[in-house]
């Protein structure tokens, strides 16, 4: 009986996706991917402490790990999609901003969907600064 109720679940859980993305255009990438400079300038307001980086810890565990990979490398059990940046290198690191990191995790790039309005601000913040973490423990 408990097998059945699981087989159903997770019949469900796929239906409710197939209909959600019903529908849904895909992301096709532009030719440029362009951050606005008002963007990128901005100031992480969130400092890096031990309480943000385990607030961001915990989102990256949620969002991110699967494809980026639990350690940052960019090596998730689902890293399909191109581009997926190494956070232990620290030229990646330096490449970019906090500004353009916040911008890339709430609008998406490429084939990464944004997060958009589902982020609160300070809890994106923390998600960059727990990025950023991952080069200095290299």
């Amino acid at each position: 009986m408990l097998k059945h109720l699981a087989m159903v679940s997770v019949l469900l859980t796929l239906l409710g996706a197939a209909f959600h993305w019903q529908g849904q255009t895909p992301k096709t990438p532009s030719a440029e991917y362009k951050i606005p400079p008002e963007a990128a300038s901005q100031t992480n307001p969130v400092k890096p402490t031990p309480e943000s980086l385990a607030r961001g810890k915990k989102i990256y565990g949620y969002d991110c790990a699967v494809r980026h990979g639990k350690n940052g490398d960019g090596k998730g059990d689902m890293s399909d999609m191109k581009g997926i940046p190494d956070f232990t290198d620290p030229t990646v690191q330096k490449a970019r901003t906090d500004g353009e990191w916040f911008y890339v995790i709430q609008k998406g790039k490429g084939e990464m969907p944004p997060e958009g309005d589902s982020a609160k601000t300070e809890g994106t913040w923390n998600l960059v600064n727990y990025i950023r973490s991952f080069a200095k423990t290299k």
